[in-house]
């Protein structure tokens, strides 16, 4: 610690007003995480200190989103502009026994830590009282450009309507990411004034403030694309893109086959296995594992569940909280719902929905099915139209079918009940008692047949019409 570490400040306190949302910039999902998660993961793999949130708007939900061990968050419960985020702070700037205190913007989602840590040992080397962070855009309209003394120390961040022509033609624009030794942010902090277009206390007046005490303001370019924010929709689904499609990347590059990258969304914390095949329109969300050798069919979505080696998804499933053993097929347009475990070498087929149950080794359940709160055993056929009847009214209660039962299409299992090993059940049955080992079990009503019913019918309206 001391004059050579560093804390990050993450300034999350605003509206997002550009979004025309009611709820934070950086509770937005972007990629599959928040948009604060991302700065806020790189200012902890960068080695800071500390590390603290600077919130405002929605303070509760941030705090609910956002909370870890070694994060403090500083409420800005006025939001007057960046510098004003800076003075809330002070007091922990105060008490802080780093040397450099850099403040983060929130919405620089593919910032790298690498790029963090180069930012301090540059503005170390300078012994400078502030390093911007700075890239380099092909177009810098609406961005701040850097305006330079001799080409290295940095006179002013001149902002678009205030810029001449010349500037104008400046490429290198300010990202908003500025790394300040502590003291010199601290004697000069104060010195910040709301007498502005904006009426607010903006830190990048301190560049001016530093030059105007002959302080020294360097500027380090961050590598291209890297410190770019997202300050709308538009650029927020452009980002997502960016970051899905390095993922795919990553993958294809493992041994994966994406059939159409850029329509693939993979979660950061998802693996996926050597051979695997994975065509357009799938999700993989959270922390799914896919095995080798699996084959997902178009617009899968699956979240959080593990998939064996060699499982075929088809078309239109969605997977969450379960796991799928090995050589399964599941689906078409199948639903395995939380606490879901389905043995090697199954079938869950078209319209079949399951939903806290397990299913043994080789068991069948082909067409428009529910099974809930069910445990069947291995090699067990579940007919067309089946459902378990697992809840109540109050409660929801088990289903137990055992090893090589034949459960006859339009079942109903009225729970709890339990099918003994090697049974059948009749089709069209309700099942409402336990039905013992290699039996046969049969509940209908008897069939009656009311010849001419149909006929008299007919003749009873069409005299009714006259």
């Amino acid at each position: 610690m001391g004059q050579d570490g560093f804390s990050i400040l993450i300034l999350g306190a605003g509206k997002a007003t550009r979004f025309k949302s009611a709820y934070p910039k950086l509770l937005h999902p972007l990629a599959g995480r928040l948009m604060g998660e991302y700065v806020l993961r790189a200012a902890v793999a960068a080695g800071a200190e500390r590390v603290y949130m600077i919130i405002g708007h929605q303070a509760e939900a941030m705090r609910n989103a956002f909370a870890r061990a070694g994060l403090q968050f500083i409420e800005q419960k006025e939001q007057l502009g960046t510098g004003h985020a800076l003075m809330v702070a002070r007091p922990e700037l105060e008490s802080c026994a780093s040397g450099v205190a850099v403040a983060l913007v929130g919405d620089v989602p593919k910032l790298q830590p690498e790029t963090l840590r180069a930012l301090v040992a540059a503005h170390s080397k300078e012994r400078a009282a502030c390093t911007i962070l700075t890239m380099s855009v092909e177009n810098p309209t609406g961005y701040g450009r850097i305006v330079r003394v001799g080409g290295k120390r940095v006179r002013a961040i001149v902002e678009e309507k205030l810029a001449t022509a010349t500037q104008k033609r400046i490429r290198e624009v300010n990202t908003g990411i500025l790394c300040f030794s502590r003291p010199a942010l601290l004697d000069h902090l104060g010195e910040l004034s709301r007498e502005n277009i904006q009426k607010e206390y903006l830190l990048t007046d301190l560049i001016e403030i530093f030059n105007r005490h002959r302080l020294k303001v360097a500027a380090f370019q961050a590598p291209a694309g890297e410190a770019v924010g997202i300050n709308d929709r538009a650029q927020l689904a452009e980002v997502g893109k960016q970051i899905f499609l390095s993922r795919a990347i990553h993958w294809m590059k493992e041994g994966v086959t994406l059939t159409d990258p850029e329509t693939t969304y993979i979660d950061e914390e998802v693996v996926i296995g050597p051979d695997t095949v994975i065509e357009p329109g799938v999700s993989l969300r959270g922390g799914t594992r896919l095995g080798s050798g699996c084959r997902l069919e178009p617009h899968s979505t699956i979240t959080d569940s593990v998939l064996e080696d060699g499982v075929t998804v088809r078309h239109s499933c969605v997977i969450t909280n379960s796991r799928v053993g090995a050589g399964t097929a599941v689906g078409p347009f199948a639903h395995l719902r939380m606490g879901t475990a389905i043995g090697p070498e199954a079938k869950i087929g078209n319209f079949v929905e399951v939903k806290n149950s397990t299913l043994g080794q080789g068991s069948k359940a082909q067409h428009l099915a529910y099974l809930g709160d069910a445990t069947v055993g291995a090699r067990t056929n579940i007919g067309a139209g089946t459902i378990t009847c697992n809840y109540d009214g109050e409660k929801k209660n088990p289903t137990t079918i055992g090893d090589d039962v034949f459960i006859g299409s339009g079942n109903m299992l009225v729970a709890p009940v339990r099918v003994g090993d090697g049974s059948y059940t009749a089709a069209g049955s309700t099942i409402t008692q336990d039905v013992p080992p290699e039996s046969l079990a049969i509940e209908r009503g008897p069939q009656v047949n009311k010849q001419g019913w149909a006929l008299k019918r007919k003749k009873l309206k069409s005299m009714a019409r006259k």
